[in-house]
């Protein structure tokens, strides 16, 4: 089913299209707690270090590649919007292509360095073996991202975000099927872990490229009708390259965080690896309806219905805010028992350090739920250099921060959790401030 987002209520539009995303997401998030709790209960903290340090290396090496589907999922859009049926099947191939090659240089990349990475990343010795061997597989699901998100974003472009969603529910639970088998049945340790991730990321991944070419029409492109036009392949690039960008700096500025972690030892990286899964899956929501408002933004955009995008620009943070609020609420109050989820009660160090964590970040959400929707409403636009600047904004201050401030031995690893809020808030005052500012040269 496709939605088109140029008709109808904005705020009806965006939450129809924006739920199945969210429910999509909430089942992969549900994976990777349930991976983090087997890991964590089943192979001890050092494991649960391990695993934690590998998802946040592999989130920023995954974001390049979202970044790019994204970057090329605001420029379908647009066409959509615009009805331009050739100029959409020009994108699909150019897109396709330039994509495909980044992802081959990037997998041959991860390989060629796994051994500096424990260097890089300051990984203490005693949870380094359990990393290596994990990252020695994931690895190998590097193209299998790249096959589910360029098509769900292809997808999802045209309006459609249901299917997405199933062949990510199919994947999740394969996922955590797989884990319970590969690491408590075949007692196959992190690398288990890696493996049953990888199986169920090929499924998705080529499960959602088989039905996107035979069900969707602008898939069907006869040989005729291909058309490698260097124009269209800039144009796709100025989207995509800056929108993995500023998707990558995020995730790099995140992973330079987890080095500075990484160095206060074992038990805090334990800390963090609960915490910070907590952490997405409680905005995780926002961040999908920030995905969402894009596509709306970008539809409207291309259709030139200026009064669409002002009027689901205030609602989109008129309800993300509100939506923040309940979290961050639930979050402060459940903390502790949100970290046992994870963590055995005995690890007193580990509980204590995360609920520090999780009471400093949670009771900020508005500030990423007001970013999301700036990265998607100025990737919409067609500015997503501005989408950049943000992250350089929050990123920077935070990992500036995080470095000034934990070296402070009275304020230690707390300084790297106040690192972060601060960080969102400076980055959304000046999306806000650039908003208004073009508001104001448009009336003038």
């Amino acid at each position: 089913m496709n939605i088109d987002m140029t008709k109808g209520p904005a705020m009806k539009s965006m939450l129809k299209f924006a739920v199945p995303m969210i429910l999509g997401n909430l089942l992969q998030q549900c994976y990777n707690v349930a991976d983090t709790l087997i890991v964590g209960k089943v192979l001890g903290p050092n494991a649960l270090a391990a695993v934690g340090s590998s998802f946040t290396l592999m989130t920023f090496l995954t974001s390049i590649l979202l970044g790019l589907c994204m970057g090329s999922g605001a420029f379908f859009s647009i066409r959509f919007g615009e009805r331009d049926e050739n100029g959409l099947k020009e994108g699909i191939c150019a897109s396709f292509i330039l994509i495909f090659a980044l992802t081959v240089i990037l997998n041959i990349l991860a390989f060629l360095f796994l051994d500096q990475i424990q260097d890089f990343l300051k990984v203490p010795e005693e949870v380094w073996g359990d990393m290596c061997s994990y990252l020695a597989v994931i690895f190998c699901g590097i193209f299998a991202t790249f096959l589910y998100n360029y098509f769900a974003s292809l997808l999802r472009a045209v309006g459609n975000s249901v299917v997405p969603l199933v062949f990510l529910a199919v994947s999740s639970i394969l996922n955590i099927i797989l884990d319970l088998w590969f690491v408590i049945g075949l007692k196959s340790g992190a690398a288990g872990a890696a493996l049953a991730t990888v199986i169920a990321q090929y499924v998705s991944g080529i499960g959602i490229a088989i039905y996107s070419l035979i069900s969707v029409p602008y898939l069907k492109i006869k040989i005729n009708e291909f058309r490698f036009k260097w124009s269209c392949m800039w144009e796709i690039a100025n989207f995509s390259v800056l929108t993995c960008i500023q998707q990558s700096v995020m995730n790099l500025g995140i992973l330079l965080v987890q080095g500075i972690v990484n160095s206060f030892g074992a038990a805090v990286m334990a800390a963090f690896a609960a915490a910070v899964k907590i952490d997405a899956f409680a905005y995780m929501p926002v961040q999908d309806f920030g995905n969402a408002f894009s596509t709306y933004i970008a539809q409207n955009y291309g259709a030139k219905k200026e009064d669409r995008i002002h009027a689901g620009f205030k609602g989109a943070v008129t309800s993300s805010v509100i939506f923040c609020i309940i979290v961050s609420t639930a979050v402060c109050i459940f903390a502790r028992p949100l970290m046992l989820m994870f963590v055995d009660a005995t690890e007193t160090v580990i509980i204590a350090e995360g609920v520090h964590y999780l009471r400093i970040e949670g009771a900020f959400y508005c500030g990423i739920g007001c970013l999301f929707l700036l990265y998607g409403l100025y990737r919409a636009l067609g500015k997503p250099g501005m989408s950049v600047i943000l992250t350089v904004v929050s990123l920077g201050t935070r990992v500036v921060l995080a470095h000034l401030l934990s070296s402070i031995p009275s304020i230690g690893v707390v300084g790297i959790w106040w690192s972060v809020p601060i960080g969102w808030f400076l980055a959304d005052l000046t999306g806000f401030l650039y908003y208004f500012y073009m508001q104001k040269r448009k009336k003038a």
